[in-house]
């Protein structure tokens, strides 16, 4: 398993505006079901007709040294399949490709490391999968693995590889995420995380479990993603995380939370991206990646 130790450093504000977002459309139930064989190997989805796609010119850009090529940071996002209330449908791609692109650039731009400006969309089950060390998931409360998938997830996690499970909401969200979990790891049980940990501490110092929310569920007055299912009363944020036998963190599960949101919409109101994407979504996500490869 490919890994690099990096050297980062943090920056007290972020320029607000300087990343765009856009994320319309809607999927048919034909559409999503035609989208769920398709393998997308990168960012231009022009076979998906359903989303219409931002332009890449308008997110920042950047090439690295050429001396740097093979070791570079590479954002990697899982596709998997997950199953809704009318069949299969795609919940893989939640804030794609725009919180890619921008957490990304936020990498390049506030750390040390070399971050390749194209990220990745890979399966479990590609093998190219194990040539990086960090890998991507949102919006996995309804998520479906195979056995195939479960045991090529046990194989990336247990040969040095790092998950993060973001966007999910709900009692039975969690129920689902830890069903697949136990598939993954049947002998193992997350550990709930608090705030002494050091992944919070690492490069920024969250004196708190942050929690963020959608753009719109902000605009709504709300604090809790409530059209995600019945909270079962309990709308915290929770860090959950998966150790290996010498106590390596594999996985990190944030439940009750959507920090992909605050990377993917960190342009498009002020307000937001001050409460969300300045303090909270930018700080967790370097912290995670930094706690990942350095661990």
């Amino acid at each position: 398993m490919y890994r690099t130790l990096l050297i980062l450093c943090s920056f007290s504000c972020l320029p607000f505006g300087q990343v765009a977002a856009d994320n319309t459309g809607k999927r048919t139930t034909e559409e999503i079901e035609r989208g769920r064989s398709r393998e997308f190997n990168n960012f231009y989805r022009q076979d998906s007709p359903h989303r219409r796609m931002p332009s890449r010119s308008k997110f920042p850009n950047w090439e690295n040294d050429l001396k740097f090529e093979e070791d570079v940071f590479t954002f990697v996002r899982i596709q998997y399949d997950s199953y809704g209330s009318f069949g299969w449908w795609s919940r893989w791609d939640n804030d794609f490709p725009d919180s890619d692109w921008n957490f990304s650039f936020r990498l390049q731009e506030l750390t040390s490391m070399q971050v390749a400006p194209e990220s990745k969309v890979l399966r479990l089950t590609d093998p190219e999968l194990n040539q990086y060390p960090f890998a991507y998931m949102t919006g996995v409360g309804k998520i479906v693995l195979s056995q195939e998938e479960q045991e090529a997830m046990r194989s990336y996690l247990l040969n040095g590889g790092f998950i993060m499970m973001d966007d999910f909401w709900s009692q039975d969200s969690w129920e689902r995420v830890l069903l697949e979990m136990h598939g993954v790891f049947p002998d193992l049980e997350p550990i709930e995380l608090s705030i002494d940990h050091p992944i919070f501490h690492n490069v920024y110092d969250l004196k708190e479990l942050p929690q963020v929310i959608d753009i719109r569920t902000w605009r709504e007055g709300d604090l809790y993603e409530h059209r995600h299912g019945y909270s079962g009363g309990d709308e915290d944020p929770h860090f959950w995380a998966y150790f290996d036998n010498k106590g390596r963190m594999m996985a990190l599960l944030c439940h009750n939370n959507d920090l992909g949101d605050g990377w993917e919409r960190e342009g498009e109101n002020q307000e937001y991206f001050l409460r969300f994407s300045e303090k909270q979504s930018y700080p967790m996500g370097i912290n995670i990646i930094t706690y990942a490869l350095t661990h």
